[in-house]
């Protein structure tokens, strides 16, 4: 792709999307690649007004523009600031922040907030087709060390130990897939009670399939549907095959993610986090210009309001 060949670097990606027309002609490839298309009659007697950058459909005799229907919709700002940042998301490791992206972008923080869980949405992926093979399945829990809490805090959040006052969430890494390298999924849950956990299993790994946990007992029984190993790991952390590393090597590179960029992540605005997360993990061995295209493809047919986002009403699919 011609794009991709342009694109190496974000001052690379900054320049290049500095032309409003480019930028436009850019999304509009990816969106409507036979050809522009009416979102309103689907007609494809379309004019496009070079003063005002849209399109008049000669059918319906509506205008539109590249941003209706996706996560840009309604958005005053620019594809100039929306491209690169979404560049900024899917190619920094450990994420941008909210700050960084208002000084890059020159936004201000809330409205580069409100930028990033937009963009979060756009690569969330949720598949429902099984994944199979050697599958590790482990858990973690995300929150502030108490250590680090003021004490007021502290006395409201910290309820006992180990996981109290944190939010559970499980992960399931399918080892070495068709591309040649592991996949991760990552879900907040409840709890890591048994049926809770062996639900999320049930649900995401096919039938039959080789599963490594720890010892939590939570997992106990799955046996019964899939060849399952366990490492204990007060005696080690491998066993040929047996371990679950993959799984905490993601748990590493999420955390320095929340501590280190974050630093505080509601609990309910947390599940966009780990799809960011995951995004940039099983689409580590694209090159960044390929990453960016492919995330920039998958902005449309998805929509998030300030509202929804900040819990004021139910989000908006379209």
């Amino acid at each position: 792709m011609a794009t991709e060949n342009a694109l190496e670097t974000l001052l690379d990606a900054v320049k290049f999307f500095a032309d409003k027309e480019v930028a436009i002609n850019f999304m509009a490839s990816l969106r409507w690649p036979d050809g522009v298309t009416c979102p309103h009659c689907e007609s494809k007697e379309v004019t496009f007004l070079k003063t005002r950058m849209i399109w008049k459909c000669r059918a319906c005799e509506k205008q539109f523009s590249v941003k209706v229907g996706s996560i840009f919709e309604d958005s005053p700002i620019g594809l100039d600031k929306w491209l690169p940042a979404l560049w900024m998301l899917v190619n920094c490791k450990n994420g941008i922040s909210s700050y960084e992206l208002a000084r890059d972008v020159g936004v201000t923080q809330k409205t580069a907030w409100f930028m990033l869980h937009r963009l979060r949405l756009a690569v969330q992926n949720k598949s429902f087709a099984k994944i199979a093979g050697h599958v590790e399945i482990d858990e973690t829990y995300i929150g502030g060390k108490a250590r680090n809490m003021h004490k007021g805090k502290r006395d409201r959040v910290i309820k006992g130990t180990g996981g109290k006052g944190k939010i559970a969430v499980m992960g399931l890494l399918a080892r070495h897939g068709k591309d040649g390298h592991s996949t991760m999924r990552a879900s907040v849950v409840e709890s890591n009670r048994k049926p809770v956990l062996q639900a999320k299993v049930r649900e995401h790994v096919r039938r039959g399939s080789k599963i490594y946990t720890d010892e939590l007992l939570s997992y106990d029984g799955l046996n019964a549907d899939y060849t399952h190993n366990v490492i204990i790991h007060a005696e080690g952390y491998v066993d040929g095959q047996i371990h679950t590393n993959g799984c905490e090597n993601f748990w590493s590179l999420l955390k320095r993610a929340l501590k280190g960029t974050y630093v505080s992540v509601e609990p309910f605005h947390l599940f966009r986090y780990l799809d960011e997360q995951v995004y940039r993990f099983n689409n580590r061995k694209l090159s960044d210009a390929a990453r960016f295209i492919e995330a920039a493809a998958s902005v449309f047919g998805k929509r998030l309001t300030f509202d929804a986002l900040t819990g004021k009403e139910l989000p908006q699919t379209c």
